[in-house]
């Protein structure tokens, strides 16, 4: 925390750096620090017994209630924006506003963004990669953007639809592209899709469709992401025919590339074509260097699969880091139904290792099951990743021998995999 405070630590953290300039009462977020994690080890929820700690201390040591109550909620609320970032779809507007509403106003959450980024990198600074900060900054800016237009007057999804669908086309006209062609080509790209994606993406993508000659084949579109959020990773654009294991044919392809996927964004447009965009960073958690001929050597790869007849894909082949080779946890999984949005969750945790997206993507293909989203998140040795599916029919999954069994499948899967690895 105390790094924050100095100048040349604002390229590396510039909001956190920011928001420490301005904070006048700098203890309160160092008690937040000392008891934020005061309570593991007693049983029961650490941040809640926790917040009682704090309060009490700040209590007898003089703090006013204001203050009192700052620290104490900070403790009690230390993993919800890691939390959120990591897990929740930070595109969407009711998340945004669910946690706008938590949080409550910018005071609160400067503090807890400040306390977020010094927890990571106190608990283990090889966590806070390119991609983690991006998710938060995202998160961060989004919420603030929604504080100051004031709770009741957060953007709702229609409106965020329509203002990003038009100021796209003004875009895509200025630029030669027939307004017409691009209204026709929005027109079946679905609500997901401008929820989830920048103007100056849609703009990017839209333009290279449009003036493309032949859409049977597979289109790939590779550039280093321009939105400071997101730098750091590299943006890569899949719009082919639909096909049901179209993600596990690319990320196949991106795993055989030395690729870490940081994020899948995965559309199905009423014309029979899939949009789907993956943020990549290099193996060891950097930057990648895109140079033309790795550019080349990415999209090759991809329309390779792609063009594939096979419905089965080659295991990843690439070697396991040693220092992940013998780390090893048992992988876990977890199943869920979101009835609002009429898709069910799947969530999988197990240690990392290259093929771990292309095995589950196989497991995909195996149960005839349709990936609709997914959210990918590596922490160090260990990824937690969440998958959004229906069955063939486009509906939630609602067999529970066939939940059981899909699990099942993916755990032994994974773990026989971890176990072979470490025996070579």
């Amino acid at each position: 925390m105390r790094e924050f405070t100095y100048d040349d630590m604002t390229e590396k953290e510039p909001i956190a750096v920011m928001i420490m300039k301005k904070v006048e009462k700098k203890d309160l977020l160092y008690l937040a620090c000392i008891f934020h994690d005061i309570a593991k080890g007693r049983g029961g929820n650490h941040s809640l017994l926790g917040a009682d700690d704090a309060y009490q201390f700040c209590i007898e040591h003089g703090y006013n209630q204001r203050d009192s109550k700052l620290v104490s909620w900070l403790v009690k609320n230390h993993l919800l924006m890691s939390y959120t970032s990591q897990k929740k779809d930070i595109s969407d507007p009711d998340i945004i506003r669910q946690f706008a509403l938590t949080v409550g106003d910018i005071i609160h959450l400067d503090h807890l963004f400040v306390l977020t980024v010094a927890d990571i990198n106190g608990t283990n600074p090889a966590l806070w990669n390119s991609w983690h900060a991006s998710l938060l900054r995202q998160l961060y800016s989004d919420t603030k953007r929604a504080l100051r237009r004031g709770l009741e007057n957060i953007i709702d999804k229609k409106e965020l639809i329509e203002e990003k669908l038009q100021h796209a086309l003004n875009e895509l006209e200025k630029s030669g592209t027939d307004r017409t062609m691009a209204e026709l080509i929005l027109s079946n790209a679905g609500d997901d899709y401008f929820l989830r994606e920048s103007v100056s993406d849609i703009v990017w993508q839209t333009n290279a469709i449009a003036r493309r000659m032949d859409n049977s084949e597979p289109l790939v579109l590779i550039r280093q992401s321009p939105d400071f959020i997101f730098r750091g990773a590299t943006q890569i654009f899949v719009h082919a025919k639909d096909r049901l294991h179209t993600f596990a044919l690319v990320v196949a392809a991106l795993e055989q590339q030395y690729l870490n996927i940081v994020d899948a964004k995965i559309y199905s447009s009423t014309s029979g074509y899939t949009l789907d965009t993956f943020l990549v960073i290099d193996a060891d958690g950097k930057p990648l260097e895109l140079t033309e001929e790795k550019s080349k050597s990415i999209q090759t790869a991809i329309e390779k699969n792609l063009s594939a007849e096979t419905s089965t894909l080659q295991s990843v082949t690439r070697r396991t880091p040693r220092q992940l080779r013998f780390f090893s946890i048992p992988t876990q999984t977890n199943m869920s139904q979101d009835e609002q949005k009429g898709h069910t969750i799947l969530e999988v945790i197990t240690a990392d290792r290259p093929g771990l997206l292309a095995t589950i993507g196989n497991i995909f293909i195996e149960y005839g099951i349709e990936l609709i989203n997914a959210k990918i998140s590596t922490l160090g040795e260990r990824v937690e990743d969440i998958f959004f599916l229906r069955d063939n029919n486009h509906q939630p999954l609602q067999d529970t021998k066939l939940c059981e069994k899909l699990q099942k499948s993916i755990r032994e899967r994974l773990d026989e995999q971890v176990a072979q690895t470490n025996i070579s």
